[in-house]
């Protein structure tokens, strides 16, 4: 079975060092990168499973790296994670608006890094189940096909909007918390992520259109799907 590949953008040294031993360690091919321009040839080029991408780089920054990314139909659908060492959040979230899938603050721990790739990686792959496909009015949603359309037009949907989407389906008519949210759609619950899911939420409200307001807002609990 061939390994998954990562490609990891990163001009510390040091760092890029720890990150690629990390993930060597943990079974993943590894591509390295010190520049945006470099990183983003590299992942056009190799088509990795997953981006680990900082924010601080020469040539071209990691904000500009992602939008790139975002914009090719080839690598639109390749999860991003950030790495920043920057203290304002409202870096972190105009990286999640520009489609990254999650971010990590530096300094950061290995293992919660690789459980942070690893739950990406999971919601990457095809989410089966009983109710296959799940269609109202304009919406349709192929769960084994890992898609959704809207009036017949694929949705440009990363795979943590695509999962983030089927859970509220799923639970349509019950408030999700944030925490479910995180537990379900991240797979993990860390203390002051829950803005993550707000961020998600509002991107796919924007991506449903006429639909948006089928995501409720609850007031001090959560969200839910009200179809």
């Amino acid at each position: 079975m061939s390994k998954m590949k990562i490609v990891i953008v990163e001009d510390d040294t040091d760092i890029l060092q720890l990150l690629a031993y990390n993930m060597q360690a943990s079974g993943f091919e590894v591509i390295t990168s010190r520049d945006g321009f470099e990183g983003l040839g590299l992942v056009r080029q190799n088509l990795p499973d997953l981006v680990l991408l900082d924010l601080m780089l020469p040539g071209l920054d990691g904000f500009d790296v992602c939008k790139e990314l975002k914009r090719n139909p080839e690598t639109q659908n390749i999860p991003i994670l950030m790495l920043t060492a920057r203290g304002e959040e409202v870096d972190r979230i105009v990286g999640l608006e520009l489609g990254a899938d999650d971010y990590v603050v530096k300094p950061f721990s290995p293992r919660e890094l690789i459980l942070r790739i690893r739950a990406i990686l999971r919601r990457s792959a095809s989410d089966g189940g009983a109710e296959s496909i799940w269609q109202h009015e304009g919406l349709r949603v192929d769960l084994e096909g890992h898609k959704a359309s809207l009036h017949g037009e694929e949705m440009p949907l990363t795979a943590t909007e695509f999962k983030l989407l089927v859970e509220l389906i799923k639970s349509r008519g019950k408030v999700q918390t944030r925490d479910q949210l995180l537990d379900k759609v991240w797979g993990y619950h860390f203390e002051g992520y829950a803005r993550t899911v707000d961020t998600h939420v509002r991107r796919l409200r924007q991506k449903l259109g006429d639909y948006a307001d089928w995501v409720e807002t609850i007031r001090g609990v959560g969200y839910r799907f009200k179809v």
